[in-house]
């Protein structure tokens, strides 16, 4: 499940990257889709989340943390159960959106391609992507899991089979 959740992630942002930047120009002019509220605008991030910048080596810095960021989430999959599904569903997500963006980053100078624009008025979200949506409903998710590992019985208490204190 990993892989095929990961590599459609990465199709998916793919595909819909490439016609936003074909159907989209010129880039920075708004298309209402519903309205306002939701439009399609091209823009090029050439830094990484809401915007931020880090300068000249910005391309180069976020694409360095990227690739950190995949081998600290490789690591937390290897340690993944068979039987843990939404650690592992949650795990796809977060890698296709990193890889689907870093992709991306190194495609190009201009930076990584955003395209859904969402908000009321003047009071706008940061434009972004499908990779983006990936890496946030993934990451809400495994830190959801993550709790909820952190939150069970302790070992002790699993061997037990109760959450009774061992000292009684």
């Amino acid at each position: 499940m990993f892989w095929s959740i990961g590599a459609s992630v990465v199709a998916a942002d793919f595909v819909t990257k490439w016609v936003a930047s074909e159907r989209l120009l010129p880039p920075y002019l708004p298309r209402d889709v519903l309205g306002s509220t939701v439009r399609f605008t091209l823009v090029y991030n050439p830094g990484a989340a809401f915007g931020l910048h880090l300068g000249a080596q910005s391309r180069i810095i976020f694409s360095v943390l990227a690739v950190g960021a995949l081998a600290l989430l490789w690591q937390l999959f290897r340690s993944t159960r068979a039987e843990d599904w939404l650690r592992a569903l949650a795990l796809a997500l977060v890698c296709g959106g990193a890889v689907g963006n870093l992709v991306d980053r190194l495609r190009s100078a201009r930076g990584v391609v955003d395209f859904i624009d969402i908000g009321i008025g003047a009071s706008r979200w940061p434009t972004f992507n499908v990779a983006d949506i990936a890496v946030t409903c993934g990451a809400v998710l495994l830190a959801l899991v993550l709790w909820r590992e952190d939150a069970g019985p302790t070992s002790a208490e699993h061997i037990r089979g109760h959450d009774t204190p061992l000292h009684d």
